[in-house]
């Protein structure tokens, strides 16, 4: 099961990002967190905007509504989305 939190800010999701992958893809769950897959390599933030962005898209929020929390420099990462419900966020995986 998907691990989210919900706080006043918004709502915090784990995920574990695959960098160099053949495509941007939500890959399914690792453990607790939502693995995804992107073509960016892990180089000088690279993977980092684009998995911001490639939520943004997903989520249909703006960039600036979505911010790596922590692990910036890590595969697994928190991230924090604004302006959405954890409802939205359990629908990634059936996209």
């Amino acid at each position: 099961m998907l691990w989210i939190q919900e706080t006043p800010e918004g709502v915090i999701f784990k995920a574990i990002i695959q960098p160099r992958g053949a495509r941007n893809e939500i890959v399914g769950l690792r453990g607790d967190a939502l693995k995804i897959r992107l073509t960016a390599p892990p180089v000088q933030g690279a993977a980092n905007k684009m998995c911001m962005e490639f939520l943004a898209k997903s989520l249909k929020v703006r960039k600036s509504d979505v911010e790596i929390i922590r692990g910036q420099g890590s595969r697994t990462k928190q991230i924090l989305v604004r302006r959405v419900s954890p409802s939205r966020i359990e629908s990634l995986l059936k996209a």
